[in-house]
């Protein structure tokens, strides 16, 4: 039998496989009008596919908990009603299908208010769309980039409060499982870095004041999700600025990971989604076959959390190696599920697992 498709049960949610859809940004939600993001044809087309393809648990994209906590103005948003509605059609779609439903809840930061990749990805000024982003400290990302406001701690108790009726939002939608994004150099990683923030009160300067943020965020989203229901955290092992001008000694670690890990077990964090990067433009990083698999494995060993690992996980009995060694609970597939999404299926076939073929598709299983 193969491990990768075991079923894994999370507090009273089962999730028939380990093969996992990780979140990817479509950029293709409504800029403007009354659908201004909100999910449309182009993701139910996209995230079923992946459903019908045999993913256990399929993950929206980085979904912003405010209107100025998109990175452009067509990342997707759960802010309003519509959006709710749509989300929710989304959902029941996805698990009529076979997959558990979830989403990633997030907030942009500094890296808010650009253009999507296709369009150069430059930063977006207020008069072309834009908005002026905001962060921990006023350092923008890099060149070109708008100098981000610093965040006052009301409007830091603003943005814990909009997580919170961003996760409400996503339950009332029918989402079994909500992941929030403390990764890639978005807000909450921010605060997490020495590197972004500068900080001199309590949301700043030591370990335990920069992580206070995101403890804030992960307490406000268990509160209003249900105990038999998992909440996840997807989180940047490291910064890879150790050993380059930018670091200066400031930047996040492995060992800072592990302690911040075990501060989200305690307070009600299920599984940690353990990538890397993203905080600083320009950084190099040994890509190479499941490069961040080993910062999965430590947070899980130190730990004993459960944790998924992600990138350039792309052939079946890599992937069945990371989950039957112990390295991780699951496999969060990204680019590979994008060219096939039938991934999944046909991995079990060549692993020995189980695969539920939908039964209009039944002659592909032969």
């Amino acid at each position: 039998m193969s491990a990768l498709f075991e079923p894994l049960v999370v507090r009273s949610l089962e999730i028939r496989n380990r093969v996992w859809m990780a979140p990817m940004c479509q950029y293709s939600a409504p800029a403007t009008g009354e659908r201004t993001g909100a999910p449309g044809d182009w993701h139910d087309t996209h995230l079923s596919t992946r459903a019908v393809g045999g993913a256990g648990l399929i993950m929206t994209e980085g979904t912003a908990v405010t209107a100025a906590g998109r990175i452009t103005p067509t990342d997707l948003g759960l802010w309003n009603d519509r959006q709710q509605a749509a989300f929710q059609r989304l959902a029941h779609r996805l698990r009529s299908l076979g997959s558990v439903p979830g989403i990633q809840l997030t907030h942009a930061g500094r890296k808010a208010s650009t253009a999507r990749p296709w369009d150069g990805g430059a930063p977006l000024t207020p008069e072309h769309g834009g908005w002026r982003p905001v962060g921990p400290s006023p350092l923008p990302y890099g060149a070109g980039h708008l100098e981000p406001g610093e965040l006052t701690v009301r409007e830091i108790h603003q943005v814990v409060e909009a997580f919170a009726q961003a996760a409400r939002r996503a339950l009332d939608a029918g989402f079994q499982v909500v992941e929030v994004h403390g990764a890639h150099g978005y807000l909450i990683h921010e605060f997490l870095s020495p590197f972004t923030n500068h900080r001199r009160d309590p949301y700043g300067g030591s370990f335990t004041h920069r992580i206070r943020f995101a403890l804030e965020v992960v307490d406000a989203v268990r509160s209003v999700w249900p105990d038999n229901l998992p909440v996840f955290f997807r989180a940047s092992a490291t910064d890879w600025l150790d050993g380059t001008d930018m670091s200066v000694g400031s930047s996040w670690t492995v060992e800072e990971t592990v302690r911040l890990s075990r501060e989200l077990l305690d307070r009600g964090v299920d599984l940690l989604d353990i990538s890397s990067g993203g905080v600083a433009p320009g950084i190099r990083k040994p890509v190479a076959p499941g490069y961040q698999v080993p910062f999965a494995a430590t947070v899980r060993h130190r730990t004993g959390a459960p944790v998924s690992a992600v990138g350039l996980i792309t052939d079946p009995h890599q992937a069945e190696r990371i989950v039957a060694t112990g390295q991780a609970d699951a496999v969060m597939l990204g680019r590979e599920l994008l060219r096939n999404p039938y991934w999944p299926h046909q991995a079990a076939k060549k692993l020995g697992g189980r695969s539920d073929w939908p039964q209009p598709y039944g002659m592909a299983s032969a």
